[in-house]
């Protein structure tokens, strides 16, 4: 079967559908400027999802460690073994009694669905099906239904911005407010019910559980607030729960909504405070380029000190080319400064003494290397900064 084509003509859930309703199997290629994702099906089931130049982050590894099921001392000992027999990361692992077989089924079927899910914010891109026999280990693979996919990407793309305006940075916090219902006290310590690892289901409706109606509590939402603990951010918590990053942050909302948690926001750095740091950064290295100009002026006034003592310059002629040359950096400086400026405030200052109040310049800034202040004004086009004339 010939499919090849762009996204704009047909979206992900079309593709897919239309490879499981056949019951095809092969390798779908999806490409998206500098983004590769190439989906392995077998009879019409996903088994596999790979991100072409997946960041080490997203390796399989890496995700195992991060969940806390593998050392790097592990890590590096499986990655060595690979380096010399060539065979699957996942496979080594079990060999080397590292990780269990079901560990890993789950861990691959989590890789696999959040690689696809990524899909689903595509606007463009291009997609080629190409029918064979797909290369996958039926032994440590949970092959995932299209159909089940697609549900499950719709829900997600229809509840995120839900989850996100109240979970809405991965470095964000949690405090706790009150246990959970079912939680054993053992003189006064709270004891959180743990969640084992043999628990967790490579299926969504395993994932969405509510074991208790009352409490509108199910394994998920025990399973993440055990793992909440003061001080650990979002992106922790989504790592050791094993859950993926949407059930997650959907549990820790529902743990939020219900008075369990509370969210404390991360340390937010704007855009403007970000443009501050590197406009102050660059102060930095142009003192550097102005000590060395600062030289070069000191040459060229005294080179017109000496034209001058020798009658070649006209009486009463001032020199000051090397003050100029230093007011060509300066003025760079002062431009940086207020641009952060408007950035912050949403408009440029009336005058250049309010840059002193927020801390983007100091009063030296304002005259140096002259005696006199810069000339500034405001005006309709942005502004006009000019050294003074001396």
């Amino acid at each position: 079967m010939a499919l090849q084509g762009t996204l704009k003509d047909f979206g992900i859930a079309e593709i897919l559908q239309l490879i499981a309703q056949q019951a095809k199997s092969g390798v779908l290629h999806l490409r998206s400027r500098e983004q590769e994702i190439h989906i392995a099906i077998a009879d019409g089931s996903v088994v596999r999802a790979e991100y072409a130049g997946r960041r080490a982050r997203e390796k399989l590894g890496n995700m195992l460690v991060r969940a806390g099921m593998l050392s790097d001392e592990d890590l590096s000992r499986a990655l060595e073994e690979q380096t010399r027999s060539l065979r699957r990361l996942g496979d080594i692992l079990v060999g080397l009694g590292l990780l269990s077989t079901d560990d890993l089924r789950q861990m691959t079927a989590l890789q696999t669905t959040e690689t696809i899910f990524q899909l689903f914010h595509w606007k463009t891109g291009t997609y080629e099906f190409e029918p064979g026999a797909p290369d996958y280990d039926a032994a440590t693979c949970t092959p995932l239904r299209a159909e089940t996919l697609l549900m499950e990407g719709f829900r997600q793309v229809d509840e995120w911005p839900m989850v996100r305006r109240r979970i809405n940075s991965p470095q964000m916090t949690f405090e706790r407010l009150r246990p959970l219902e079912g939680e054993q006290r053992d003189g006064g310590r709270t004891v959180t019910v743990s969640i084992g690892p043999g628990s967790d289901e490579a299926t969504f409706s395993g994932l969405r559980e509510r074991s208790s109606e009352q409490s509108g509590l199910g394994s998920t939402e025990r399973k993440v607030y055990a793992l909440a603990d003061p001080g650990v951010p979002v992106e922790r918590i989504v790592d050791r729960s094993r859950l993926g990053e949407f059930e997650t942050c959907k549990a820790l909302l529902t743990l939020a909504n219900l008075g369990y948690l509370r969210p404390v926001d991360a340390p937010r750095h704007s855009a403007a405070g970000q443009l501050a740091r590197d406009w102050r950064s660059r102060g930095r290295r142009w003192a550097s380029v102005l000590a060395a100009t600062v030289a070069l002026a000191a040459m060229l006034a005294g080179l017109a000190q000496a034209i001058s003592s020798r009658g070649l310059a006209p009486p009463g002629l001032r020199d000051n080319t090397g003050q100029r040359i230093l007011a060509r950096y300066q003025l760079g400086r002062l431009r940086g400064a207020l641009e952060v400026y408007k950035l912050e405030r949403g408009e440029y200052p009336e005058q250049l003494a309010d840059l002193l109040g927020v801390g983007l310049a100091d009063d030296r800034d304002l005259t140096y290397p002259w005696r006199a202040p810069y000339h500034y004004r405001r005006s309709a086009a942005g502004y006009v900064l000019l050294p003074p004339v001396e």
